[in-house]
């Protein structure tokens, strides 16, 4: 019995611990889209490629590097016995 509550709040602490990390991301990623966005569109004025694109391709890249760096920091370390 005393196992399954420890395993019950070691997934509640880990889905804790998730949710704030988005919290936190998507504030990071809301303080920046503005201008990430900016500097794409000074950057991208005179090309025929809209900047809107570019800028999503950009957040993208940094996005997917973020999630790999987050998973592989924060990664839960199995205790098995």
């Amino acid at each position: 019995m005393k196992e399954k509550i420890k395993k019950i709040s070691n997934e509640m602490k880990n889905s804790t611990k998730t949710a704030i990390v988005a919290a936190f991301s998507f504030l990071i990623g809301l303080s920046w889209k503005d201008v990430i966005t900016e500097y794409v569109d000074k950057i991208t004025q005179l090309s025929p490629i809209q900047g809107k694109l570019i800028s999503a391709f950009f957040i993208t890249i940094v996005c997917v590097l973020g999630i790999l760096l987050t998973t592989k920091i924060l990664e839960v370390k199995n205790e098995t016995n």
